[in-house]
């Protein structure tokens, strides 16, 4: 909604300005803390996917390596606690993470949306069934209309949903209904399918004595980017954005610089090609030149996906100028400033005033 209807709806909120690239970092990195206890990991690292922010961890069989289930919670939560900001302590609330474990994925999901921070709900063997039976009965699908109609009928709690013969449902709501009274009654209705980790590619090189000026840390670059190019393309994959650090020597530097500087940036397009991705870094160290010699070079490669083909027109030679342009597009407003670049995208080719036929965008850089 605009802002400033959320404004007039809730005036004492706090509204932060969205940063998805950061969110998803967050993520990561909140993955990579629960991968050193358990291979078995799922959630989504999308903001705009409504699960995001939901970790589930698959626990069986950790007990001999990691201890009883609540001791493993504790370092589950303890492992959150330095990369996920809303985990920090405030007073009096715990931790801030809402912890939930059952035998099954719905009722390890209701246990943690009822848990309190710091105060982690955990189903006996065999208890799902009765721990679910006092919850809402809405809990139990996604369907608006069914929701309305189990309250209808008087089924507001999941007990009472357990309690009714599965045939009942069945013949109501179809397969939805079986999902449902399997739900009820404490049984997997959703296996658990593991996420698949996310390609990383990370080198970094020395720089030796450290350098000032910008031509030969281009040098080193483009050893660092056709180094790991090579290797995205010989596993048929694409990256999608490109984190480059470097380490400054402070020796000579004036009080008050950074150690490093980090520049993120997110490409046009999936792409391995070394050369469009060496310009385009080049173009923001160029643009944010480090303020001291650097000492240490570091770049990593993320998003990587596989490559996708394309195929190109016979008589049509300029079939991928599109995604050449967008590289072109990011160039620009790395060199001149991204107020100062803009695309025109045709909005309504048939609309009778002018102006409304086309529209201008910002390039986005990530």
């Amino acid at each position: 909604m605009p802002l400033g209807s959320a404004h007039r709806l809730a005036p004492e909120s706090t509204f932060v300005e969205a940063d998805p690239d950061a969110d998803r970092a967050t993520a990561e990195a909140a993955f990579e803390a629960l991968a050193a206890f358990s291979p078995g990991l799922a959630g989504s690292t999308e903001p705009l996917d409504p699960a995001f922010g939901l970790f589930e961890v698959q626990a069986d069989g950790l007990e001999p390596l990691w201890g009883a289930e609540p001791i493993l919670v504790d370092r589950l939560v303890a492992g959150l606690e330095a990369v996920l900001p809303a985990s920090e302590p405030e007073a009096g609330a715990g931790t801030g993470t809402n912890v939930g474990a059952a035998g099954t994925r719905f009722a390890a999901m209701v246990a943690a949306v009822h848990a309190r921070p710091g105060t982690p709900i955990l189903v006996p063997p065999g208890g799902e069934a009765a721990f679910l039976a006092p919850r809402p009965a809405g809990l139990l699908t996604m369907d608006a209309d069914i929701r309305t109609r189990l309250s209808r009928f008087g089924l507001r709690r999941i007990g009472a949903v357990a309690d009714l013969p599965a045939s009942a449902l069945v013949a109501r709501f179809g397969a939805e209904g079986a999902r449902i009274h399997a739900r009820a009654n404490g049984e997997e209705t959703d296996p658990f399918r593991p996420r698949r980790t996310p390609e990383r590619l990370a080198l970094a090189v020395p720089v030796e004595p450290p350098v000032e000026d910008l031509e030969p840390l281009r040098f080193v670059l483009h050893r660092l980017v056709g180094a790991l190019t090579a290797q995205v393309e010989a596993r048929g994959l694409a990256v999608t954005r490109a984190s480059l650090r470097l380490d400054l020597d402070l020796a000579f530097a004036p009080a008050g610089t950074p150690g490093e500087l980090v520049a993120a940036q997110r490409f046009p397009e999936p792409t391995a090609d070394a050369e469009a991705i060496e310009r385009l870094l080049f173009a923001r160290l160029e643009r944010t030149p480090p303020p001291a010699a650097v000492a240490r070079l570091a770049l990593e490669l993320a998003g990587a996906e596989p490559a996708a083909g394309q195929q190109l027109p016979l008589f049509v030679p300029q079939a991928a100028r599109n995604a050449r342009l967008a590289w072109q597009l990011a160039r620009l407003a790395l060199t001149f400033g991204e107020d100062r670049i803009r695309r025109m995208d045709l909005a309504d080719p048939e609309a009778p005033l002018p102006e409304r036929r086309w529209t201008w965008r910002p390039v986005d850089l990530g």
